[in-house]
């Protein structure tokens, strides 16, 4: 009688040098990474409650396990660790902000940092493309795992939130991957883009009802489709 079959898979990013390892779509977490993850993510919830005040409505309706995709407006770099504190610890090392890889990976420094405490996955606005979204999108269904992203791909220089981009639906057409609406309220106010330091401003994070699109096209007419739709999602959150 023998017993089942061990299969050894190593890590994706095994054999990387630090910096190409911090700024791979493939990173894998390991046990300085998870310490940093944890630590990080009890620090940003202490700080959202006391200098903030943050305030959550609709908690229960973010999934209990990946895979999903929070999305929500984006106004400050204040924006993913706020939603980042929506999602329950044990999953540190399961949820990825889409960062802006020309802001938080440019300089090694930086992308060691956005990597080990951040948990960021970069997207390089000069050159992303079909076959990075396809290696994020691949990531979400197969591990799987969970992704904080901003569809209108940058942030927003009034506080007025923009059209959100195609781009989010290359990541979830044709696929069981719940999205998850969200509208952060306040955060322009308390970091705008070129403050030197977040305000003791109150925040109010609204979650919305999780919307699927696996009967969606995977191709452009279903991606701004899907774009659309989580839009108008998330900002009918702001008339709740």
């Amino acid at each position: 009688m023998t017993g089942p079959e061990f299969h050894y898979e190593p890590a994706h990013d095994l054999g990387l040098p630090p910096v190409e390892r911090a700024r791979s779509l493939r990173r894998e977490a390991g046990l300085v990474e998870t310490f940093g993850h944890w630590i990080w993510g009890r620090f940003v919830r202490v700080y959202f409650a006391g200098w903030h005040r943050l305030a959550v409505k609709g908690r229960s309706r973010v999934p209990a396990a990946p895979p999903f995709v929070l999305v929500a407006n984006h106004s400050s770099h204040l924006d993913a660790l706020a939603l980042s504190t929506l999602v329950r610890a044990k999953w540190c090392d399961r949820i990825f902000p889409i960062a802006a890889g020309d802001t938080f990976f440019e300089t090694p420094a930086r992308a060691i940092f956005a990597a080990l405490m951040l948990n960021a996955l970069p997207m390089w606005r000069r050159s992303a493309g079909r076959h990075a979204l396809a290696a994020l999108r691949e990531r979400l269904v197969g591990e799987p795992c969970a992704y904080i992203l901003f569809p209108e791909g940058t942030r927003s220089r009034t506080g007025e939130m923009g059209p959100f981009r195609p781009g989010l639906g290359m990541l979830v057409a044709g696929t069981p991957v719940p999205v998850v609406p969200c509208l952060l309220e306040g955060a322009w106010r308390a970091f705008p883009p070129g403050a030197a330091f977040p305000r003791p401003r109150k925040l109010r994070l609204f979650v919305g009802e999780p919307m699927t699109f696996e009967g969606e096209a995977d191709e452009r007419a279903g991606w701004e489709r899907i774009s659309e739709k989580v839009e108008s999602a998330v900002r009918a959150l702001g008339k709740e």
